[in-house]
């Protein structure tokens, strides 16, 4: 019978580290900077106080965050350790890494949601994001935060944060990117590749986004569904997609924003979005999922038209608004 996991504090989490030598670091599916940046930051952070670490993802990494893996190579050795990083539940591993949901030995991550499925758990819901937490937990190991770890943190920092726009951002959150930044790291160049750089099936997805929003409840709720069929048309692929959901909050009266992703037929991925006082994580918890208070995720099987209304039937309850709205 699997042990119950016991939250760790950084002190705790540090000593776990830096008493193995063999470390494996996994990354969620579909990587975000985040998740990227937390993986990368900690694995050259191992490396330099000689430990033997990789880099594991379901999925390919992002060609948009190229510069911090350029000289990886993967080292495949027997782990004494396996860290998830940015990970709220063992099924957003995807199905490489699914295999090792219940031999993970440290969790570090933000997500109140988290469901503790490590044997020891690195929860700090305060910080903004998962590369915070890595931050402080490298300054408890007394591991320097190189230019090149800074890279790595500084790309999961302004990538959960909206580059310091959403309401997760603190103080600490800028105290923490400006000693980022003090290692020297081409900052400008990073927030061109996190935010600007875009491939034409990009740019292409995000014309047919905004030309094919709808607009519920009163224009308090927008919605946009990037079906099966257009993965096959258009080639678009999961980091195409990624930072799209903020654009279904871009119109001044809406409040929450529903980004629907059909890459596999009938099973959809849902990104939720909110600018107001919606929590977005409670509706997402409602069908399996989580997240944050405005930032929110889930996966409902079936089809389009009744996903959507599921979707605004559980955000109408959660606004307070009447259902005859719809």
């Amino acid at each position: 019978m699997k042990t119950a996991s016991k939250r760790v504090d950084y002190s705790e989490a540090a000593e776990l580290l830096l008493a193995k030598d063999n470390i494996m670091i996994l990354t969620h599916r579909s990587p975000d900077g985040d998740t990227i940046g937390c993986g990368f930051g900690l694995y050259y952070a191992l490396k330099s106080i000689g430990k033997n670490a990789c880099v594991l993802c379901s999925d390919e990494f992002p060609r948009r965050y190229h510069y911090l893996y350029t000289d990886y190579v993967e080292k495949h050795f027997t782990p004494d350790m396996i860290v998830a990083v940015d990970i709220a539940d063992t099924k957003l591993l995807g199905a490489e890494l699914k295999k090792y949901s219940d031999f993970i030995d440290l969790c570090i991550d933000h997500h109140h949601s988290n469901t503790k499925f490590a044997r020891n758990t690195l929860l700090d819901g305060d910080s903004a994001s998962a590369c915070e937490v890595v931050y402080k937990l490298l300054v408890q190991a007394n591991i320097p935060v190189t230019k090149t770890i800074a890279e790595c943190l500084y790309t999961g920092l302004i990538s959960d944060t909206g580059c310091f726009r959403y309401p997760a951002t603190t103080p600490e959150t800028h105290r923490i990117a400006g000693h980022l930044m003090d290692t020297g790291i081409s900052y400008a160049y990073i927030n061109r590749q996190v935010f600007e750089m875009k491939s034409k099936q990009r740019i292409a997805i995000e014309n047919y986004a905004m030309s094919h929003m709808e607009y519920y409840l009163d224009e308090k709720c927008a919605f946009v569904a990037i079906t099966h069929d257009m993965f096959s048309e258009m080639g678009v692929t999961d980091e195409d997609l990624e930072g799209l959901a903020p654009l279904t909050t871009e119109l001044e009266t809406v409040e929450v924003g529903i980004l629907v992703k059909e890459k596999d037929e009938g099973k959809f991925r849902i990104s939720l979005r909110s600018v107001k006082n919606t929590d977005v994580s409670a509706i997402c918890a409602k069908f399996g999922g989580g997240g944050h208070f405005f930032a929110s995720g889930c996966t409902i099987d079936g089809s389009l038209p009744d996903v959507r209304m599921k979707l605004l039937k559980a955000v109408a309850s959660q606004m307070g608004i009447d259902l005859w709205v719809l």
